[in-house]
């Protein structure tokens, strides 16, 4: 029997198509774009990106002073924390030599962990990094999945760890498929489950009980 989750999936892959996510020409675009966006929305993290363009080699930024840094990034919000929140992450990617695949190389469990550790990195953001950058299957349990859930009538936990575990229980072992269910609930979240929701001709109308 097909899980509610899988199902949701294939759904919405049917749907949208492939979205060969995350949005990034490099792999240290996609860190630091995964820090830019916390608490803001993606436009304004592609604003900060252009201006970082000469800098997205992680030797090159760490060069940067933290003033400078604030400055690049300002369209993004919170520039000034978010700049520190930078120097610590390159301070943590600096002990694998700035090489993913050395990171890569360690449990997902204890990467995750080593991740929560870095100040200003919370579960989203360390997740996104695991997905995207890493190769690690976890689920981001963010807004857009708990309001899509939610309306689908899912009886969630309130903890984003438990909400997390819950959908991984019925997805596969298969990095493909959290890489592009996470790309999917965002395009679905755009278009259809909205704030104020645009239920016509939405693909998962049959099963919304908030239709």
């Amino acid at each position: 029997m097909k899980s509610d989750y899988m199902e949701r999936f294939r759904i919405l892959l049917d749907y949208y198509g492939p979205q060969h996510w995350w949005p990034a020409r490099t792999t240290f675009e996609m860190l630091i774009g995964a820090i830019l966006t916390q608490n803001t929305n993606w436009r304004n993290v592609d604003l900060s990106l252009k201006k970082l363009a000469p800098f997205l080699i992680p030797e090159k930024m760490e060069r940067l002073g933290i003033d400078e840094l604030a400055g690049l990034i300002r369209s993004s919000g919170f520039y000034r924390l978010k700049a520190q929140r930078i120097r610590s992450f390159l301070n943590w990617y600096r002990h694998y030599d700035y090489n993913p695949l050395k990171v890569e190389a360690r449990d997902g469990l204890d990467l995750r962990q080593e991740l929560l550790g870095v100040k200003g990195i919370g579960e989203e953001t360390a997740d996104a990094m695991l997905v995207y950058a890493f190769g690690k299957s976890f689920f981001i349990a963010d807004a857009y999945a708990r309001r899509l859930f939610t309306r689908l009538g899912d009886q969630l936990p309130k903890k984003y760890d438990a909400l997390r575990a819950q959908v991984e229980k019925d997805l596969p072992d298969d990095l493909i498929v959290y890489q592009e269910f996470h790309a999917l609930i965002v395009a679905h979240a755009k278009k259809h489950c909205r704030a104020v929701p645009n239920c016509e001709h939405c693909p998962l109308a049959a099963q919304c009980e908030s239709k």
